[in-house]
């Protein structure tokens, strides 16, 4: 988990990478193969944040940073903070 809320996007490939492996050790109808594919789910959500914004909208407030049109917009939706 501490690689899905890093804002580096080499650390939140590797956070999917590792999801997807323990997702492929843990297949249905394994006790854990829910709770795998809960959190590969949120470190896919994760990614697609850096992946677009190369940072975490949400934070920007907290940490002084000036939001762009983009994030401000992204930010309006429901769903787009953790």
């Amino acid at each position: 988990m501490p690689l899905e809320h890093s804002e580096d996007l080499e650390m939140q490939k590797k956070s999917v990478e590792l999801f997807s492996t323990m997702e492929e050790l843990f297949p249905s109808p394994h006790n854990l193969s829910y709770m795998v594919s809960e959190f590969k789910k949120y470190a896919d959500m994760h990614y697609v944040i850096i992946e677009r914004f190369g940072r975490f909208p949400h934070r920007n407030e907290i940490l002084g940073r000036k939001s762009t049109p983009e994030e401000v917009e992204f930010l309006k939706q429901p769903g787009s903070s953790f």
